[in-house]
């Protein structure tokens, strides 16, 4: 059975400001539980590899599952300290790419070629791109075979404006991910903020907020066994 790649942020700071971030953790650990379950292994990778910070905000909305995972050694290890490189990856071990959020990801997944790449390849070889809430800034530009943005034409959702205003960051973000998204043409769709959301087109799973991690997991699930 073929492996499922989870993506993790190596920045541990907004840019150019003293406050941290990093991984929003439940979203790694809630959507490992329950691939984990349906009997799927799991990689995980960061652009630098290596260690791997947690965006201390997250740590506020942490349950028992969450914290149990949390304290699993094995996560500790290979998604916390050990996370593996990009060149370490071989893209066709895996059916299914992840990409987490927290607001790290929006300065080191963006732009990461490497992993546009590994992406791309497990797309071309009918595997799934999937990701929640922030980590759609990994989607944005990843081009097809013809030089278009691969969410060109479909539907996606992510990390919305209002949220942004809510979580108090409007001025401290980069860009904001359904200007972006609709500039490379996606149809960006969104619910009422921080409820569970997620849209499915084709072979692109994505979730709007911290608290579409498991749907997203589940969605992919019966996807694979189908």
């Amino acid at each position: 059975m073929k492996k499922i790649l989870v993506v993790l942020t190596n920045t541990t700071r907004y840019r150019h400001t003293n406050e941290p971030t990093g991984l929003w953790l439940g979203e790694a650990t809630e959507f490992v539980d329950v691939v984990h379950q349906a009997g799927y292994s799991v990689d995980y990778v960061s652009p630098k590899g290596g260690f791997v910070p947690i965006d201390p905000r997250s740590m506020k909305y942490v349950n028992e599952d969450i914290m149990e995972d949390y304290e699993i050694s094995d996560f500790q290890d290979r998604a916390l300290c050990k996370s593996l490189k990009p060149s370490d990856i071989n893209s066709s071990e895996y059916i299914a790419i992840y990409y987490t959020g927290g607001h790290g990801v929006m300065w080191d997944f963006t732009n990461n070629v490497e992993i546009q790449n590994i992406s791309r390849t497990i797309y071309n070889n009918n595997g799934f791109i999937t990701s929640v809430c922030h980590g759609i800034a990994g989607l944005l530009n990843i081009r097809d075979g013809n030089g278009k943005y691969l969410i060109n034409k479909k539907n996606v959702t992510g990390f919305t404006k209002a949220e942004e205003m809510i979580a108090g960051k409007l001025k401290l973000v980069p860009f904001f991910n359904q200007e972006i998204a609709e500039q490379h043409g996606a149809i960006f769709k969104k619910r009422r903020a921080y409820k569970e959301f997620v849209v499915q087109d084709g072979h692109i799973i994505t979730g709007q907020n911290p608290f579409s991690a498991k749907a997203v997991a589940k969605m992919l699930i019966s996807n694979l066994n189908n």
